[in-house]
């Protein structure tokens, strides 16, 4: 890319959106979570804080910097980091669950650090012994990673143009990635580029490293407060030291790529089971009964009391693939091999396709059976079903199907990748 070609893309970005709020330094370190019990009880601590407001901030497109803050610092955004370095190394199983839980109150909050796990993941996979003793120690600090991960413009969302050269003895990094989940509130942007053979590489930034752009310019219709905008990067100044190979990841069997998608697939979790809990919330607070029914309440229609436990049932059988798929997962990273990656890939496979059905469904049967008045603006339960069909799109959940079925059915193996 040239410096005008640069320059115009930076002053399109800008014109676009407002820039990057401030994120003032950590006053403290973080609280340090030392197992699985303590990770669920601060998340559940945690999701009922973040549960007040939650209409409000996706109604004002506000970002949750005072909850990344108290997310951060509570210890639950380190809770990956191993043992050996000082963190809690929790199961997948409560990983899943935490990330359920948070995103039952709050769906953008919960996947906001998705990104983050996966970056922690790739140092754990990838990483050298000298990057895993320094990122693993801020990380338990409290210092949160950010994702400059996608572009647009190009074929696939896997195409990457940005990418770091040499150039006169400095090793520079240019490019602009757009869906920067997390980066908003980051106080190191990891940034996927290629080198100069093409291979891909993560590269971790410090976010006031000069060069380095954050623009808020998120207008999607749900998750309005994950702030997944756009990054750019013009002449930033780096080392090898900053560099992980990515690529390498999937040329062996690694649970990376299961990893990623559980994070997803617990946030439209958290969405059915938001949305459940708020059906049964305003249903018995407000619905009316059929005027041709002689019963005195909304909740004790025959046709409500089925739909909810019909979505209820859902609900439930979405939590147990979850679990399962964080047993497999647990199983595929103790001892990754061909078959213990497959098998984890494809457990997450199945609760990511049934979750983001169970999510859409319990979001649109709130209103439902909510009846007119559910639709007003200051209720703001419109937000399930908007947030469950955005997130949804993160990668196509017909994809699923055609790996679960040909696994099943065809003895085949899935892909290596992020996505599945």
């Amino acid at each position: 890319m040239s410096e005008n070609d640069r320059r115009l893309h930076r002053e399109a970005a800008l014109v676009a959106g407002r820039p990057a709020p401030h994120i003032p330094p950590r006053r403290a370190k973080a609280h340090r979570i030392k197992d699985d019990d303590a990770a669920i009880a601060v998340a559940h601590e945690l999701a009922r804080e973040f549960a007040t407001g939650a209409a409000e901030r996706d109604r004002e497109r506000r970002l949750p910097i005072p909850e990344i803050e108290r997310f951060s610092q509570s210890g639950l955004w380190a809770i990956t980091v191993p043992k050996a370095y000082g963190g809690a190394g929790v199961s997948a199983v409560t990983l899943a669950e935490v990330t359920a839980i948070i995103s039952a109150a709050d769906s953008s909050i919960g996947q906001i650090p998705q990104n983050h796990f996966y970056m922690v993941e790739a140092l754990r996979l990838a990483g050298n012994e000298e990057q895993k003793k320094y990122f693993f120690e801020r990380i338990l600090d409290g210092d949160r990673l950010g994702n400059a991960f996608t572009e647009i413009g190009t074929k696939t969302p896997v195409d990457f143009k940005t990418s770091f050269r040499e150039r006169d003895g400095r090793l520079l990094l240019n490019g602009q990635k757009f869906y920067s989940t997390g980066s908003l509130f980051a106080h190191i942007i990891v940034a996927v580029a290629r080198d100069e053979n093409g291979r891909v590489h993560l590269v971790f930034i410090d976010r006031a490293t000069p060069g380095l752009n954050l623009v808020d310019d998120w207008t999607s219709f749900g998750q309005r407060s994950t702030g997944s905008g756009t990054v750019t990067f013009d002449d930033v100044e780096m080392t090898r030291f900053q560099v992980v190979d990515h690529d390498i990841v999937f040329e062996r069997p690694t649970p990376m790529g299961p990893f990623a998608q559980i994070i997803h697939s617990a946030v439209q979790v958290g969405l059915a089971r938001g949305a459940l809990a708020e059906t049964i919330s305003y249903v018995r607070a407000h619905a009316r009964p059929f005027f041709e029914l002689s019963i005195e309440q909304g909740y004790e229609d025959p046709h409500t009391i089925h739909a909810v436990g019909d979505v209820a049932i859902r609900v439930h059988a979405a939590d147990a693939l979850l679990a399962r798929a964080g047993r497999l997962l647990d199983v595929a990273a103790a001892d990754p091999t061909h078959e213990t990656v497959a098998a984890a890939s494809i457990a997450v496979a199945e609760i990511k396709a049934l979750a983001t059905e169970v999510a859409e469904l319990a979001a649109t049967k709130l209103i439902e059976l909510g009846g007119a008045r559910s639709t007003l603006e200051s209720y703001g339960l419109d937000r399930y079903w908007r947030n469950a069909r955005t997130h949804s799109l993160h990668d196509p959940v017909r994809w699923k199907y055609h790996h679960i079925g040909n696994y099943y059915l065809n003895g085949l193996l899935p892909p290596r990748h992020g996505a599945i």
